[in-house]
């Protein structure tokens, strides 16, 4: 049974349907990914997901209908969600915030110490700037923050979405190499991306969204060799 499955989910503003009868399945472990334009819908997808947008459709987490749960409850199960713009609370320490993202588990000091170590562990420069306000760092430092704060909550599933989004290519290998050293942790991440390469290069499989439906999928090494995915998302011909 997959860990998380998402079966005819549509998404409207309105009147205007967003997202129209997609599918997509994630296994524990598993980094999945969706790629298309802008306006594709995919951020509607994570939203819906999330639970912060009402959908019609089928969508389970670990056997459990999703319809049943608040976003409260989803993040109690184990989802988080990093969004776009990183929402981070510009005005307080690297530490704080990544504190605030076990808000949840702040009645065992002792475990919240033991995860705050780990995330030092994994993203040394945030325990250099510990004592730094969020709105003094680096765009590629926002971001490792905002994916400590998420992991802070020990997550089962993360939703990532656009983490590339106006990093240089060199701070997007970077944060992409640590996307992907999060299967050392058994967290399981479905990953909005523009970024088409970087993503399938992370991926084990792989979603094509289009002005709001699925048009492609498959295991991420073999979306890489696709003719018609290398000319319109990979930039080859």
């Amino acid at each position: 049974m997959p860990l998380l499955s998402i079966s005819d989910l549509h998404v409207a503003y309105g009147k205007v349907e967003a997202v129209r009868g997609i599918s997509l399945a994630l296994e524990q472990g598993q980094i999945v990914t969706v790629i298309g334009p802008n306006g594709a819908g995919k951020t509607t997808l994570l939203a819906a997901a999330m639970g912060l947008l009402p959908s019609r459709g089928n969508m389970h987490f670990d056997g459990q209908d999703l319809h049943d749960l608040d976003v409260e409850a989803r993040v109690e199960h184990g989802f988080c969600l990093v969004p776009e713009r990183r929402e981070l609370f510009a005005d307080l320490s690297v530490e704080d915030n990544l504190l605030l993202g076990a808000y949840a588990r702040r009645r065992d000091r002792s475990a919240v110490r033991q995860s705050l170590n780990q995330v030092y562990a994994r993203f040394p420069r945030l325990q250099e700037r510990r004592r730094q306000t969020a709105n003094t760092l680096s765009g590629g430092e926002r971001q490792m923050l905002a994916l400590g704060r998420a992991l802070m909550a020990k997550p089962r599933l993360l939703l990532l979405d656009e983490p590339s989004l106006g990093l240089a290519p060199l701070i997007v290998r970077e944060i992409f190499h640590i996307i992907a050293s999060l299967r050392e942790l058994g967290v399981s991440i479905l990953l909005v991306e523009q970024n088409a390469r970087a993503a399938l290069e992370t991926a084990d499989f792989g979603y094509v969204l289009e002005t709001g439906e699925m048009v492609h999928s498959g295991p991420a090494a073999t979306l890489m060799h696709d003719p018609k995915l290398i000319a319109t998302y990979l930039g080859g011909h």
